[in-house]
């Protein structure tokens, strides 16, 4: 297996806090990978850091050929690359509620990755569909079950087809049941090759459908791989 995300001596700090100090650790392809540790470690921090939304100060973040390294966020001009390779879905499912499913999905592969309208609108009604919500494409966020919202917001992550997808606490709002459902899509979706980073407190959903479990404690990995 190949390793689209390897983070090495990843360092942040907020002021003269510091938040994550040497963290290093890989995620490869066909790895559903649970990152764990109590509120405020640092969890969310990282997959911001991955994902260019946050800067870091010291280490770096590479992925199927593209790279981070500290300072400032690149500008969104530079980052095309990076925003086909890695997929984030947030802890809130975040639609744009005036838009519909469907639009919700197709409006980043149109307005930033240039996709032709058609080739967007079939890309995201064929993963809706895989989903399990391709009915519900023409309705808005506030028609949707949670479970509804976060399998839409799933599919705009996926459209780009990224080697990588990055989840904060996907398991926050989904009773036992709706946990189950999503831990089988994650799995299908490593099947596909894909790499999976979660950030978790679920105890219980990590042991039962992660390959491995990474915990972060003392800004640092505790558990490595």
């Amino acid at each position: 297996m190949t390793n689209p995300l390897v983070v090495r001596d990843l360092g942040l700090k907020r002021g003269a806090r510091t938040i994550l100090e040497g963290v290093s650790f890989d995620v490869a392809r066909g790895e559903l990978c649970a990152l764990m540790g109590a509120s405020g470690a640092g969890k969310s921090t990282i997959l911001r850091a991955v994902a260019a939304l946050e800067a870091f100060d010291a280490g770096t973040v590479s992925f199927d050929g593209a790279a981070l390294h500290p300072g400032p966020v690149p500008p969104q001009s530079q980052l095309t690359e990076l925003r086909r390779s890695v997929g984030f879905v947030f802890q809130a499912p975040s639609l744009f509620e005036h838009l519909t499913a469907i639009d919700n999905v197709t409006l980043a592969l149109v307005h930033a990755l240039g996709w032709p309208r058609g080739r967007a609108e079939k890309t995201a009604s064929d993963l809706l569909e895989s989903l399990g919500v391709g009915a519900r494409a023409k309705a808005f966020p506030r028609e949707l079950s949670g479970g509804e919202a976060q399998r839409v917001a799933i599919a705009r992550a996926l459209a780009p087809d990224p080697a990588l997808l990055l989840m904060d606490e996907p398991t926050s709002a989904l009773d036992p049941a709706r946990r189950g459902v999503l831990g089988e899509l994650l799995r299908a979706l490593v099947g596909q090759g894909r790499a999976l980073l979660i950030a978790t407190h679920d105890v219980e959903f990590a042991r039962s459908y992660a390959d491995r479990v990474l915990e972060l404690a003392d800004q640092r990995i505790v558990v490595p791989s």
